[in-house]
């Protein structure tokens, strides 16, 4: 079987020119590093990994060159590799790296952190191995983060989440689900008051988040415009009326199992749409045609009841009870099964006898 070294030879040679009876090009570093950059952006990360080891010529190219990158296939040796190889990927901007089984440690990140700078999007989900060190590293080292998934990291303690917030002010996209101790009330309004970009935040089986964490993405985040409550069993129509009246551009909305939401929220967020219909210009319209909640879970919401969500669906033609098109998902409300979307409505019509000229 052919090692990774050999492969890269065999495509060298296959690269090299042939000019006036002679080769042009007849070593690795006789190759522009133009052409390196282009050759790095081609190829797959496990060949990225074994090109950094070829020669310089190779490494300056994949320093310079190499923005994406993920080791998300690294089964067993993930920590040592990023270890290795952090200190080369200097201008990573998106680095994945999601794992089957827990793998990395602080001082991974640590490293990340003191040699990637440029980093806009880390994706270090179920890594349950990290502790706080990491977000102190990444709010020193990387302050351009713009999208960071922390999913399952159930470590980390709400205060270094604080923190990180102060730092990473740009973050615009956030997934915390299963972050139980990070996720406090506390955690969100430090976010709320410096992330205003933020559009999207998990929260998914926080269990800790209430209405006074939420009430300040609502009114610290006015662009939010997903927001995954999912299992927040404590919050109430509090947090969701503060939503509909400070979120216009809400757009998906997960409320699973949060028995506490009555038909107040459902109200809110209706009125929320009459209200902004109301302001908005001609010259606009179709933007806000295209506005509004797509997706809403409100599976396992009890007290709910059919005129609310009904309401709620006539100012939401977007949200579909049809089937094939669940964007507004009932489950388990059985008290809900006569609401309908705007697609029964137009069946309905389309289905109704015309009535005959002579009549």
């Amino acid at each position: 079987m052919m090692q990774g070294g050999d492969e890269l030879n065999i495509s060298f040679n296959n690269l090299m020119v042939l000019g006036g009876g002679r080769r042009v090009i007849t070593e690795w570093k006789d190759i522009p590093m133009e052409l390196l950059m282009r050759i790095v952006s081609l190829l797959d990360d496990r060949t990225v990994v074994i090109a950094s080891g070829v020669c310089s010529g190779w490494r300056d190219a994949i320093s310079w060159g190499l923005t994406h990158f993920s080791l998300s296939w690294c089964k067993n040796n993930m920590n040592n590799m990023v270890v290795s190889l952090a200190p080369k990927f200097t201008k990573l901007r998106v680095l994945t790296l999601r794992q089957d089984k827990p793998q990395l440690d602080d001082n991974a990140v640590e490293i990340i952190a003191k040699n990637c700078h440029d980093l806009e999007d880390l994706d270090l989900s179920k890594s349950f191995k990290l502790g706080d060190r990491s977000l102190y590293a990444l709010a020193h080292g990387c302050p351009n983060l713009i999208k960071l998934n922390i999913s399952g990291c159930s470590a980390f303690s709400d205060s270094a989440l604080e923190y990180l917030s102060g730092y990473c002010r740009r973050l615009k996209i956030l997934n915390l689900c299963g972050c139980a101790k990070a996720a406090s009330d506390k955690a969100l309004k430090a976010i709320g008051y410096n992330c205003r970009q933020l559009q999207s935040i998990n929260l998914g089986w926080c269990e800790g988040v209430g209405d006074a964490g939420v009430m300040s993405l609502a009114y610290g985040c006015p662009d939010l415009r997903a927001l995954d409550l999912c299992g927040c069993v404590l919050i109430t129509d509090e947090s969701v009326i503060a939503l509909a009246n400070n979120c216009l551009h809400l757009r998906s909305l997960g409320l699973y199992y949060c028995q506490n939401i009555t038909d107040r929220a459902m109200y809110a967020l209706a009125h929320s749409r009459v209200k902004n219909k109301r302001e908005v210009w001609e010259s606009v319209k179709s933007r806000y045609e295209e506005e509004g909640l797509i997706n809403l879970n409100i599976s396992q919401c009890t007290a709910l009841t059919p005129p609310a969500v009904q309401a709620l669906c006539d100012q939401f033609p977007a949200l579909h009870t049809c089937p094939g098109r669940h964007s507004l998902i009932i489950s388990g409300c059985l008290n809900l099964t006569s609401v309908h979307c705007a697609c029964a409505f137009q069946a309905h019509r389309a289905m109704a006898p015309l009535s005959h000229p002579a009549h």
